[in-house]
């Protein structure tokens, strides 16, 4: 498998990967899919600042993750959200976790020393919901630190959030600048 920095060009197959996670699940809180031109606008934002990366398995993109602003002022530069999302029939080879830990390494040369993870958390069975999305995270060395309950509504339902962080660089008492993503590369 290799891992490589997304292109624009990515934006379709990007899009297949994510729509049943639009349109099947609650993992994403989006009701409709994006078009092809809101993902390359994605693509092309995202890179400026954070690493967008995709998973390629013969020749065949088969997983995306990427980093994007934890919130927009200027004192939280040293942490970022992160999002993962794997072909549903790819789930469970590793592929998320190899995505997940070459972000790490690209946002600890962007001096980042917290990533944090906002996951849909099912509030009991659900048949568009598990906990397999914390669990991941948990396995990545993610901790919960914050849960906001009955926040989305999707299905005609009422679904929680969790916040999930993990340190991944030295927090200093004189942090180095936040190096944009494309100054990077």
């Amino acid at each position: 498998m290799e891992i490589r920095i997304a292109t624009i060009e990515d934006a379709e197959t990007i899009r297949e990967i994510y729509m049943p996670y639009v349109l099947n699940t609650a993992v994403s809180f989006e009701c409709e899919v994006p078009s092809i031109d809101e993902f390359q606008n994605r693509i092309r934002n995202t890179l400026i600042e954070y690493p967008y990366l995709v998973a390629v398995e013969n020749d065949t993109i088969v997983g995306y993750a990427y980093a994007s602003s934890f919130h927009s002022r200027e004192a939280y530069k040293h942490s970022a959200e992160l999002s993962v999302y794997v072909k549903q029939d790819c789930r469970g080879q590793g592929i998320g976790s190899s995505l997940y830990l070459k972000l790490e390494e690209l946002l600890i040369k962007q001096n980042i020393c917290t990533v944090h993870a906002c996951i849909a958390s099912p509030d009991g069975k659900d048949e568009h919901l598990t906990d397999a999305s914390e669990k991941f995270h948990k396995k990545m060395g993610f901790e919960i630190v914050g849960r906001h309950s009955l926040v989305g509504y999707k299905f005609r339902k009422w679904y929680s959030i969790v916040w999930m962080d993990k340190v991944i660089s030295e927090r200093l008492d004189n942090p180095i600048a936040f190096i944009p993503f494309s100054q990077t590369v």
